[in-house]
């Protein structure tokens, strides 16, 4: 047997092994399917079975009727898009620039991006509410997707300047050689290169704003603003009690948008990764 090869038994536990991943990702969507179409005695039995005895769609209309989850999907929609086209815009010309040129900027800009990640989200809520006030951006969509902007940027920028430094040099100086612009290599090597880096960028610029919940329940107020965590968060009574039928019907529909989000951009994660090495 080569070296290169790996053995039947091992091959084996291998598959065994990820079959067995997959079931431990897989069980918690498996188990919300299940609570949201069983009934409210159902649940109330705790029975363990999977497979509702009667499944009933009384859930999923008792969730988009009381929580209005239209109008709080289509809020966090917007916001998780536009967070996301920003995200991308900003990082990806600043990815490059850090990557590719050596200035007195580098090391200062990456210590800000670890430093940014280090301190908890809590402490800056008091300063930045403060802020946003100033600029009468409280309650407001504009403002949110300005915060999730400015905290989603440092760690794409982090994952995108890595994508840019895997880039061979040598691609960009023989296309240089050959007579290209700056432009026309950035157009026609760099940028098809980095697209599986940008798509897993945006994928994480946009489930993190579609998930977010502590700075929406800061900074929004109005009841036709808010987004779908804090939607959902109003299906836990005060006194700790939880429409688990309807909680599991909502959280199953707010993971729709993300789902198709990444089935749509999925298979550009590895499309394109050598046509740029092919075009130039």
């Amino acid at each position: 047997m080569s070296a290169g090869r790996v053995s039947g038994p091992a091959r084996a536990g291998q598959y065994v092994a990820l079959t067995g991943y997959v079931v431990f990702l897989g069980f918690p969507l498996l188990w919300l399917l299940s609570t949201a179409f069983k009934s409210t005695r159902e649940i109330a039995l705790g029975t363990s079975s999977l497979w509702p005895s009667a499944p009933t769609l009384t859930n999923f209309g008792d969730a988009i009727r009381r929580a209005n989850l239209v109008e709080a999907g289509t809020n966090s929609l917007l916001v998780a898009v536009a967070t996301t086209v920003l995200t991308v815009l900003l990082a990806l010309p600043a990815s490059y620039g850090l990557a590719r040129f050596r200035t007195f900027l580098k090391p200062v800009t990456l210590g800000w991006v670890l430093v940014s990640q280090v301190f908890p989200t809590i402490l800056v809520i008091i300063p930045l509410f403060l802020i946003l006030k100033q600029f009468h951006l409280i309650n407001s969509l504009v403002g949110l997707t300005i915060v999730y902007v400015v905290f989603t940027l440092p760690f794409c920028l982090w994952m995108l300047i890595g994508f840019v430094s895997n880039i061979p040099r040598e691609l960009e100086e023989a296309a240089a050689i050959d007579g290209a612009g700056r432009l026309r290599i950035l157009a026609s090597i760099v940028f098809p290169l980095l697209r599986p880096g940008v798509v897993a960028t945006a994928l994480f610029a946009f489930i993190s704003s579609w998930n977010e919940f502590l700075f929406a329940l800061v900074l929004i107020q109005t009841p036709s603003k808010v987004t779908l965590p804090l939607t959902l968060s109003r299906f836990v009574g005060a006194e700790g009690q939880v429409q688990l039928g309807a909680l599991a019907a909502a959280s199953l529909l707010a993971t729709v948008p993300s789902l198709v989000f990444f089935a749509l951009i999925q298979r550009r994660l590895t499309s394109g990764l050598l046509s740029g090495a092919v075009k130039g």
